[in-house]
Formats: C-alpha cells, structure tokens, sequence
C-alpha cells in the first residue's frame, strides 16, 4: 500500500492560497464525504499564545475555504479542554474565534454537555490497550459519529511521544478529561484511536501546520524555528512519518507509527509514501531534539520510571490535583512568564509569521 503526502512550501503572503494547494495536492476532496458534517479538530496544546504549539488562525481559515472548494459546506469547529487547558481562553489568545465567527463556523465542545453526550463504543478492531484502561467501557463523544474529521495539529516535539502531530490530535477530541490515565500505554492508545477513528468517521484527513515548527520539550515549552511548510493526506501514519523525519527522527523509531503501520491504519514507512507538490522540501532535515522539562521529568517518574508503581495513587485519585496545580504553576506562571513571554515577543518581532499573527484578521491574508 502506497500513501500520498503532499508538502509545499509556503510564506506569509500566500499562505492561504498554500493551504488550499496542499489539501487539493492531498485530496481532501477524495476523503472526505461531501453529504456529511466535517468537523474542524483544532489543537490547542497551550491556551496561551505560543509559536508552534496551537492551531495556527490561516491553518483554520484555509482549511474552511479548501472545505469549501471541495464542496464541503457543513462545517464545525470542536473543541477540548484538558487538565491543563481553558479551551475558550485558547480559542481567543490564539485568534482562531474570530475565524470561525467570520465564516459562520459554529465552535462545540467536548466537555459541555449541552453540546454533546457521551457513550460507549465498541470497537471492531482489536484494542492494544483501551479495554485495559477503561475496563467500564470506551467512552467517546457521540457527536463524532458518522461525520467527518480534518485534523489541525503543527509540527512540534513532545516529551511523551516525542512528537505530536495527526494521530496525537485524536487524544483530546475522543477521550475525555481521564485521558491522562493513558500517558503509561500513550503509543498503543494513539493506535486504538486511530482503529476507532476509521471507524466512526466517514472521511478523515489532516493539515500539519508547518509554518513555525517546535523544537525541544514540547508540546509547550519549545523553542519556535521557522520552517515555511505545510503537510496534508488522508493517511494520518504517513503524514506524521513526513513530518518526523523532516524534523530529523526517523519515523519507524516511533512506537505509534510503527504499530499503526504494522496494524494496516496507514503507512509509516517513508519508502512506501508518494510526496505530492513541493517534494524537495521533504527531504529537509531540521535535526530537531525533544529533550525534557520539569513537569516531564516527574511525569515520566511515575509513568515510565522507577516510581511507576505509584502511577494509580497519583493520577486516578485526587492526589492527581497536585500535579495538575503544580503544571499549571510550572508552565503558565514560571516558565511563560521567566522565559515564554521573551519567545513571543521576539517571534512577533522577528518572524514573518509572527508579524502576520500580530495583525491577523480574517479575509485578508493571502
């Protein structure tokens, strides 16, 4: 099996126009089914504003106007908040409301109950690790069911998976806010996800959103490079498998991309992907290092290291409280606030893109 990825190079003043190009290149039309609602998957890694980490405002904007080429017209922004994040605080530093409002996108969320129900689903396929995890059984949004899915992840590190993209973006929008009972098994459950996924959806595809790329301990405190691409396909394994090796991994090395390939959800070998558009740009290597930071160094304590015996006692209990507290401090108060903040405003200063965001209203980009 043959999977196709397009990548095209692209720059503030044509970034809408190379939005379009690149989901036409990927065959967003071909994917998805016209007749049902699309559902608009941003990311929101960080409800604070940092380069890399979130959904970028022209990702959003120019995948509703290549929805819209291809005739796909019901159209819906959804939403999710984790432990750590205020998705309506997100929506609004990172620019993507004022998006939706202008083309009359309608925003749900995951976690209000006025806006969907819950229910458990049974699986076809086989799962790794989710009837584990939730023996009670697997809960996801019942809204999701038969509607399209696009994905809007960037191209960034993680110090869990040690890069977060298409597959990573399922994890907020199908589980819920117990999701971080899965940290230990995170490789396994993308997979599960991803079985479930082309399951429930009629049609599913992803634009990766490489216009500033981050390196080092993400998927918040990294370190914005630019990189002026942009990736999409139907094949969320191989658009994930471009875009870690062009930030320098080699794909197969990651647990995630190795399992979904040998499973048949997609295609992880790079010598089994056609590269559509720009291909010269996929044979970059950005020699990207995940790396760790504080809050994953404790993570990683008790999910993968020497204490991981106490991984019930301190995430499925109220004690979890405690970290979510000491996250928050960590990555909002202290480092945002000691070093975060001097990113941002060195990006918005020094970087087209961050120019761009600085007066980013919808309509007028290129």
């Amino acid at each position: 099996m043959v999977s196709k990825v397009a990548v095209v190079r692209t720059s503030p003043e044509s970034i809408l126009t190379d939005v379009r190009r690149v989901m036409q290149l990927g065959g967003a039309k071909e994917a998805l089914d016209a007749s049902a609602t699309t559902i608009l998957k941003n990311n929101l890694s960080w409800h604070l504003m940092f380069p890399g980490a979130n959904t970028t405002p022209w990702q959003l904007e120019g995948a509703i106007l290549a929805l819209r080429d291809a005739g796909l017209t019901d159209l819906v922004c959804v939403e999710n908040e984790t432990v750590v994040t205020n998705a309506r605080q997100g929506e609004r530093l990172n620019k993507q409301r004022p998006v939706c409002e202008h083309y009359g996108v309608p925003i749900r969320y995951n976690f209000l109950r006025s806006d969907m129900e819950w229910s458990v689903v049974e699986p076809r396929a086989e799962m790794l690790v989710l009837h584990e995890i939730f023996p009670k059984g697997i809960r996801i949004p019942e809204y999701f069911r038969g509607k399209n899915v696009v994905h809007l992840p960037t191209m960034k590190c993680h110090i869990y998976t040690n890069l977060s993209g298409a597959m990573k973006n399922a994890f907020g929008g199908l589980l819920d806010n117990k999701r971080h009972y899965c940290h230990r098994r995170i490789h396994e459950t993308l997979v599960d996800l991803l079985a479930i996924q082309k399951e429930i959806h009629p049609g599913i595809f992803a634009v990766t959103d490489g216009t500033t790329a981050g390196n080092g301990p993400g998927p918040r405190t990294m370190t914005p490079q630019t990189t002026n691409v942009l990736l999409a396909s139907s094949d969320c394994v191989a658009i994930d498998a471009v875009a870690a090796t062009m930030m320098g991994f080699q794909a197969m090395d990651h647990p995630f991309i190795r399992l979904a390939h040998e499973r048949g959800l997609g295609v992880g070998r790079m010598q089994e992907i056609e590269i559509v558009g720009d291909a010269d740009a996929a044979a970059q290597n950005w020699h990207f290092h995940t790396g760790v930071n504080a809050a994953g160094r404790v993570g990683k304590l008790f999910w993968f290291g020497p204490l991981r015996w106490l991984e019930r006692l301190m995430f499925h209990t109220p004690v979890v409280y405690l970290f979510i507290f000491a996250s928050a401090m960590y990555h909002d108060q202290i480092w945002y606030r000691l070093r975060g903040r001097k990113i941002l405003r060195r990006w918005m200063q020094e970087s087209p893109w961050g120019r761009l965001f600085a007066d980013y209203r919808p309509g007028r980009a290129g």
